[in-house]
């Protein structure tokens, strides 16, 4: 792929993604696949004035040589030098960067409970951490090739052409063009367009249904708004927290979804694949669940915590979205959920929240924002998906017809 290309890019995800600011600390997690990439971006922060930055790399052989050799209680221990860095997190709210590349079977053969266990003694202790800097700092997801997951995506290529392919692939999804922001502020107007269109509807519920077997209906909050594209922060900052993004999303009212829904494409959780799997709620939870492929690992992503079973978001993305119509399968949530309508267990988004800058994030839970230590996307969404939203008003009006905005 050529420099000045991969250089544009770098300067979409810092100005555009993350708009760092001057003087702002840059914090980037990144795998191992790509060190030129995120060298370019080091150097992008840098330009934009940023004061500091810091790469975390991984590299998922370690991670799952520790997994096998560690207890739960010393993954699960939170050390006083890492609350001190969660509380220079919260002191200083820097830009993160989430540069992901991981081969979507690294860590297969991993413990996934152990790592459940260490999770669910550690999460209690970051999760007040979390919670201060929640809305009030820039952050951002986009990725780079890496050669197992180019493979994994074009298995009959050589690695090189592979590698290559994927760049194409999510430079294109990614909107590099001769003038990537132009082409992102001319996007994030598209997504707001709908989003005012769906709010002015006054939405209590949402119907889905598919040829599939999918019939499930999601009650919403009435403060509730459909957010897409770009946020900003209480500060006022303007950012991309995705790249790329398709979707206007919403957090659905807590204990309000009855029925059954189906995947339409593989989830990729931890490095390893769920397929194939299905989800039945009664009373807004998730009574019963199966799959064809990872059904053990389901389970245990269900049983997390309390609030695992319940939805946290309901995302609308049309068939004729530019992933989509790709025809690629990433085996990658950045991307497979921007091909389709997805929904997602766990935590839901405060700043779905009508005026959430002026509120709490325990208000904002208290009217019916779901809490939990995940937050899992899977798709749902295909060509004979109908979704139907059920106004306050009693009237029905259909928002999706076969797969595609019907408006």
């Amino acid at each position: 792929m050529k420099k000045t290309t991969l250089r544009q890019y770098a300067k979409l995800i810092v100005r555009c993604g993350m708009n760092v600011q001057k003087g702002q600390e840059v914090l980037i997690r990144a795998e191992l696949d790509q060190p030129e990439f995120v060298q370019m971006v080091v150097e992008e922060c840098y330009k934009a004035k940023a004061k500091e930055v810091t790469v975390q790399w991984g590299y998922q052989p370690l991670s799952k040589i520790h997994v096998r050799y560690k207890s739960v209680k010393t993954m699960g221990e939170v050390k006083e030098w890492e609350k001190a860095r969660q509380q220079h997190y919260c002191d200083a709210l820097p830009c993160t960067l989430y540069l992901t590349s991981e081969d979507p079977d690294g860590l297969k053969g991993m413990n996934m409970e152990k790592v459940a266990k260490a999770r669910q003694m550690s999460y209690p202790i970051i999760k007040p951490y979390a919670d201060e800097r929640e809305g009030k700092q820039q952050w951002c997801i986009a990725a780079v090739p890496g050669k197992a997951w180019a493979k994994k995506v074009f298995p009959g290529e050589r690695s090189s052409v592979a590698m290559e392919k994927l760049w194409e692939a999510i430079l294109s999804a990614s909107r590099v063009d001769d003038d990537p922001i132009a082409a992102w502020a001319a996007h994030n107007a598209d997504l707001k367009a709908r989003c005012d269109y769906l709010n002015s509807l006054s939405i209590a519920s949402l119907h889905y249904t598919a040829d599939n077997g999918t019939d499930l209906t999601v009650g919403m909050i009435p403060e509730a708004i459909f957010c897409g594209g770009g946020e900003t922060t209480k500060g006022g900052v303007f950012f991309n927290p995705n790249i790329p993004t398709e979707e206007c999303f919403i957090s659905p009212m807590r204990g309000k979804a009855e029925g059954i829904v189906y995947s339409t494409k593989p989830l990729s959780y931890h490095g390893q694949l769920i397929d194939k799997f299905f989800m039945r709620f009664e009373g807004g939870k998730v009574v019963e669940s199966g799959a064809e492929k990872g059904a053990e690992l389901l389970e245990t992503l269900l049983n997390m915590d309390e609030g695992a079973r319940y939805l946290g978001e309901c995302a609308l993305v049309p068939q004729a979205s530019p992933i989509c119509q790709s025809g690629l399968l990433f085996y990658n949530t950045l991307f497979d959920e921007n091909a389709a309508c997805h929904l997602a267990i766990g935590m839901g988004f405060a700043d779905t929240i009508r005026d959430h800058h002026n509120k709490t994030l325990e208000e904002c839970r208290a009217l019916g924002i779901n809490d939990s230590m995940i937050h899992e996307d899977f798709m749902i969404g295909c060509d004979s998906m109908n979704i139907d939203a059920i106004c306050t008003d009693g009237s029905i009006v259909r928002i999706f017809q076969n797969g595609n905005w019907a408006f």
